[in-house]
Parts: structure tokens; sequence; C-alpha cells
């Protein structure tokens, strides 16, 4: 098992690594305002996320710069934004 704070550097080197092939929006009042409203109206219509979770974030973060979100997973996302698998993408 490795110690917390072992494995913390190389969580950041990842994380440095990553912010070196990609960019990435941070999270600001912005995107949580629209985060919000894409939780409510999903509640109004009768299908809510379970919170205002990372899925409902990370939709409000594609909408701003008019983009697709690349999942497997796109039961939570797709009623809020594109969505496409890295195979649709090939």
């Amino acid at each position: 098992m490795i110690a917390r704070g072992q494995a913390l550097p190389q969580s950041l080197h990842r994380l440095d690594q990553l912010n070196a092939t990609l960019d990435y929006l941070p999270i600001d009042t912005a995107t949580m305002r629209l985060a919000a409203e894409l939780w409510a109206e999903s509640r109004k219509q009768g299908a809510p996320t379970e919170a205002l979770d990372g899925d409902v974030i990370l939709a409000a973060q594609a909408l701003q710069i008019g983009g697709i979100v690349v999942t497997q997973n796109r039961k939570h996302l797709e009623q809020f934004v594109a969505t496409a698998t890295w195979q649709e993408l090939q």
C-alpha cells in the first residue's frame, strides 16, 4: 500500500502532464450558475440528476465552449449537452 504522502507527488506529476497535453477550464461562478440552472430545469422536467454533481458541472463547461462530452456513460450527461464515445469520434 502506498502512503498518501507518497502518492501525492505522482498524482500531481500526472496532472501536470495532462495539463501540458490538454486545456481544461477552471470551475468558476459562471459555470456553477449555469450548472445550477441545468439542474433546476432537469428537476422541473422530472428527470433530476442525483444532485448538483460533476456531471452537470461538466455539461455546463462543455456548453460554455460549444463542446461535447466524450464518455462511455451518456445517461446523465446527454440530457444537458451533446455527447459521444471515443469510438464515434474515430
